[in-house]
């Protein structure tokens, strides 16, 4: 287990380190200069220049990508080109909205795709199986930002459970944060639950053919406790690989589902950095989520570790 820990750790910083020179390369090609947009159409060249050399602009691509992941992998990203601020220093009360966000979203995936993948499995080919995947099916089609709307529309403008947009901060208590993240993580787990309900599915009906479950049901053991028991634990494994594998598209939708409710997170930090071509920030967002992606891949990994005894045996996978 150890050799393998170790392993996909050495993988998860080479990982990091490929991705955050990609999305540093990608920030250089951009078009326009940050010093340029700062100061305006009008500026002086002399002014430019000077500019362009206290935000270190000037310096060769080499150093400049040293200093910048140097200062990234201890927490110093650089400083805000628009704020005059570190970038730590806007990214820190941002995490505290996006974060509780994305695992407020999973759990609820989790909440929805395990009991229904679990049921239509053993429903097979019944009225429950049918209405459920096609519930799933819909869930797989409908648009985050759309369902976010409906929402708004009937869970807070119609029947007044929640804030239709904003967040009331933890200041005044775990439930009154907890409330305004509500819908824009219902609005996230809907279509992940719903591709997490089908894969939980296909991996339930595939372990119930399995040995294993035949020689419990032989041995006298219920299909209820067979399933529970033997086959649905045993296809864990496809639905956390694939719950690794959404993560990001969790995240690429945080930035969109941000901006509909209004909410002062990591998305819609990106988003207003984007406009004013703040790419400092922009830059280091983008690896500070790539980072969050590759690590949740890695926690994954070490998932089947647990969920797999012959990795804990072998050390390999």
């Amino acid at each position: 287990m150890l050799r393998y820990f170790t392993g996909r750790l050495i993988a998860l910083i080479l990982t990091t380190l490929a991705a955050s020179v990609v999305v540093f390369l990608l920030m250089q090609v951009l078009p326009g200069d940050p010093a340029a947009v700062m100061l305006g159409i009008n500026a002086q060249p002399d002014t430019l220049a000077a500019l362009q050399k206290q935000l270190g602009l000037d310096a060769p691509l080499m150093l400049r990508y040293f200093n910048w992941i140097s200062g990234f992998f201890t927490g110093d990203f650089g400083t805000s080109y628009t704020y005059s601020v570190p970038v730590s220093e806007l990214v820190a009360p941002r995490v505290l909205v996006t974060l509780p966000l994305a695992v407020l979203a999973m759990i609820l995936s989790l909440v929805i795709a395990i009991p229904l993948g679990v049921m239509a499995a053993a429903k097979r080919g019944q009225a429950a199986d049918v209405v459920g995947m096609s519930v799933a099916q819909i869930g797989v089609a409908v648009p985050n930002f759309w369902l976010g709307l409906l929402l708004i529309l009937f869970f807070a403008l119609y029947l007044g459970w929640f804030p239709a947009s904003g967040f009331a901060g933890w200041e005044d208590g775990l439930w009154t944060g907890t409330r305004s993240l509500i819908l824009p993580a219902v609005a996230l787990a809907l279509p992940l639950g719903a591709i997490l309900a089908r894969v939980t599915r296909s991996a339930v009906l595939e372990s119930l053919n399995e040995d294993f479950v035949r020689t419990a049901r032989a041995k006298g053991l219920s299909r209820q406790a067979a399933l529970w028991k033997h086959a649905t634990p045993n296809a864990l494994i496809p639905v956390v690989t694939i719950l690794g594998l959404q993560f990001s598209f969790l995240l690429a939708g945080t930035i969109i589902i941000e901006n509909v409710f209004n909410l002062p997170g990591l998305g819609r930090l990106i988003f207003q950095s984007i406009a004013q071509r703040d790419l400092i920030v922009v830059q280091s967002l983008v690896t500070l989520l790539a980072a969050s992606v590759i690590a949740v891949n890695f926690l994954v990994d070490l998932a089947y570790g647990f969920l797999d005894p012959r990795l804990r045996a072998g050390g390999r996978a």
